[in-house]
This record gives C-alpha cells, structure tokens and sequence, in this order.
C-alpha cells in the first residue's frame, strides 16, 4: 500500500476508534460503520477485507496507542491493574475486546482466533518473564509455576472485566490486589 493508503488507513481507524470507544461494536455491520466515520462502504472494503478485520484492527490501534500512555508498572499484576484502570475509561473498548474474544471461539472467525492466540501467547510469555525475575527477587512465590501464575492473572483480569461490563459496582483493582498479595512472599492478604 503506498504512503496515501496507509494514511487514509490511518484516518479511518482513528475515527473508528473514537466510534468504538464510544459505543462498542454491538450490530455495527461495515455499512453502518462506514456511515458513523463518514466513510463510504466502498473505502471500508477497500482498506479491510472483513468486519472482523477492521474490529481487530481498530482494538489493536486502540491498544497501542493507551499502552503508549501508561506508566511502566513494576509488578506483574501492576501491569493487568493498569490494564484495567485505563479500560475502566473506554467501556465500548472493552466491549469491543469481549465481543471480539467470544467470535474467535466460534468457527468461522479464524482472523480473530489468529489475533487472541498471539494476543495470548505473547501476553503469557511477557508475564512468565516478569514472574520468574520477581521469583528471583523474592517478590513473589518460589513454589508457583510462572506459566500457571500468568494464565491465571490473564483469566482473573479478562473476568473481571467482563463482570464489570455487566455490573459497573464491581472493584476490579481491589480483586487485582487481593491476587498480587496471594502471588506475593511478603504482603499479607488483605
């Protein structure tokens, strides 16, 4: 694609990710997602193949761009925390995410099963190194699996989410720090 496409590409997903942030991606066919950015049916599939293609493309835009803002967290569940306190202010965001993870289970839906497996694998993969150089510091337990340790941190932060979407009276940070101490040589639990 030469530097106009890529630019154009470029406006498109700002402008969807202003839309999705806005309101998820609940019944938005590409016809109705061209209409909401200004954008004719005709660019969308021209610049992406598939709805699910664009949703994946507007998620991971959107992603990169609030991880961009964090602060660097130095505790394994510090980086799902801050993961979720930045969520907490795009709830369509997360919505899209959970909308986006339910399709890669269902057959048909290979692009997003493609992007949650990496998705997955690379998240896991970061948390067993953060886990096993806090083990080596002492921070964290010495009889926990790192690979076992970093799914479960994964599941507890998706889940939790997933229960604030449905209930926003659900303290995500709160469950988050319970499960830090439980992972913790020295922090009692709360």
């Amino acid at each position: 694609m030469y530097e106009k496409g890529l630019r154009r590409r470029q406006e498109i997903l700002d402008r969807a990710i202003e839309v999705f942030a806005a309101r998820g991606a609940q019944g938005t066919s590409l016809r109705a997602i061209g209409e909401a950015i200004g954008v004719s049916h005709a660019a969308l599939k021209h610049y992406f193949d598939s709805r699910e293609e664009l949703l994946i493309e507007v998620y991971r835009a959107a992603e990169e761009r609030l991880v961009a803002e964090d602060e660097p967290e130095t505790t394994v569940v510090g980086i799902m925390t801050s993961a979720a306190r930045r969520n907490h202010s795009v709830p369509g965001l997360v919505q899209l995410y959970s909308t986006l993870v339910a399709s890669a289970l269902e057959a048909g839906h290979e692009p997003a099963r493609q992007f949650f497996s990496a998705r997955f694998a690379g998240l896991r993969e970061m948390l067993i190194g953060r886990i096993t150089e806090e083990q080596r510091a002492g921070r964290i337990r010495p009889d926990i699996t790192p690979g076992a340790a970093a799914a479960l941190i994964i599941a507890a932060s998706d889940g939790l989410q997933t229960q604030w979407l449905l209930d926003p009276e659900v303290d995500i940070e709160e469950s988050l720090t319970l499960l830090e101490a439980l992972l913790s040589t020295s922090t009692p639990v709360p």
